[in-house]
C-alpha cells in the first residue's frame, strides 16, 4: 500500500462510515480496484482508520457526550450485543469475512432492499423524536441489529439506522443514535485489533495508518454535517437504491 492509496481509502472511509452504505464493504471493493493486496495489514488498516471517523463524532457531539446521561445509558445498552458478538467471532470475521468481495456484494444488495422497506415503514410508524425517548429494551434491540454488521457489506450505520427506525425513532434521531453508538463500538474494535496485530506493523505501515486516520477524520466531519442536512428533507431510499446499484455494477464488472 502506498501513501496515495492510504489517502484514497481514508477518503472512502470518511465518506461512507456514517452513511447506510457499508464503509467496510466500500473499503474492500476500493482496495480491490486499486490493486492493494488484502493482507493482514490491509485488514487491520480498514478497521483502524474507522477510529478517525469516530473521533469526528466526538468532536461534533462532545457536549452531548459530557452532559446527556440518558443518551449514554441507551448507547451502553445497545453496545452489549455487538461487543459480545465481535469478541466471540473476531477470528472468523478477520480470517474469512474481511476481504470477501462476494459477501460484500450480496449484503450490499440485500441491505439496500431492506433499507428502502424500512424507510417506507418509517413514514407511518416513526414517532420518537429524540434518542432519550427510546426505552432501554428498544435500545438493546438496536444493538442486536448492529451486531449483524460484523458481516462486511451489511453496514454498521445501515443496520443501526434500520433498527432505530423499526424501534420508532425518527430518521434524524435514528441517524444520530447510529453516530453516537459508533463511538464505543469502533473504539473497542480498533483497540482490540491493534492489541492483537499492532506488534506486527513496521514503521512505514504506522505512517500509512496515520494518513488514513487523519484523512478519514476530516472527511467524516464534512460528511456527517451534510448527511444531517440531507435528512431534513429526504429519507434513506436513495441510499438503498445506491447500494443495489453498486452491488449490481461491481458484480457485473468484477465477479461475473
Amino acid at each position: 500500500m502506498t501513501v496515495k492509496e492510504a489517502f484514497i481509502l481514508g477518503v472512502v472511509e470518511g465518506l461512507t462510515e456514517f452513511l447506510p452504505v457499508s464503509s467496510t464493504g466500500h473499503l474492500i471493493l476500493t482496495a480491490h480496484m486499486l490493486g492493494v493486496p488484502h493482507d493482514e495489514f490491509t485488514k487491520s488498516f480498514e478497521i483502524a482508520i474507522q477510529l478517525g471517523s469516530i473521533l469526528a463524532v466526538l468532536f461534533l457531539y462532545w457536549e452531548r457526550f459530557l452532559k446527556d446521561f440518558e443518551t449514554w445509558k441507551r448507547v451502553l445498552v445497545a453496545f452489549i450485543p455487538t461487543g459480545i458478538v465481535g469478541f466471540l467471532l473476531y477470528k472468523v470475521i478477520k480470517g474469512y469475512l474481511l476481504g470477501n468481495e462476494l459477501v460484500v456484494v450480496v449484503n450490499l444488495f440485500l441491505g439496500g432492499v431492506v433499507l428502502i422497506l424500512a424507510d417506507r415503514y418509517c413514514e407511518r410508524f416513526c414517532y420518537l423524536k429524540d434518542i432519550d425517548d427510546m426505552p432501554l429494551k428498544k435500545a438493546f434491540a438496536v444493538g442486536l441489529f448492529q451486531s449483524l454488521a460484523v458481516v462486511p457489506g451489511v453496514s454498521r450505520s445501515g443496520a443501526t439506522i434500520i433498527g432505530g427506525m423499526l424501534m420508532g425513532l425518527s430518521r434524524k434521531s435514528a441517524a444520530e443514535f447510529s453516530f453516537i453508538l459508533a463511538v464505543p463500538t469502533m473504539f473497542t474494535a480498533t483497540a482490540y485489533d491493534l492489541y492483537k496485530s499492532g506488534g506486527q506493523f513496521e514503521g512505514g505501515q504506522w505512517e500509512l495508518l496515520g494518513v488514513g486516520f487523519i484523512t478519514a477524520f476530516f472527511t467524516a466531519l464534512f460528511t456527517v454535517k451534510l448527511f444531517l442536512r440531507f435528512l431534513n428533507s429526504h429519507g434513506f431510499t436513495l441510499f438503498g437504491v445506491y447500494r443495489i446499484a453498486v452491488a449490481l455494477l461491481y458484480a457485473g464488472v468484477f465477479l461475473i
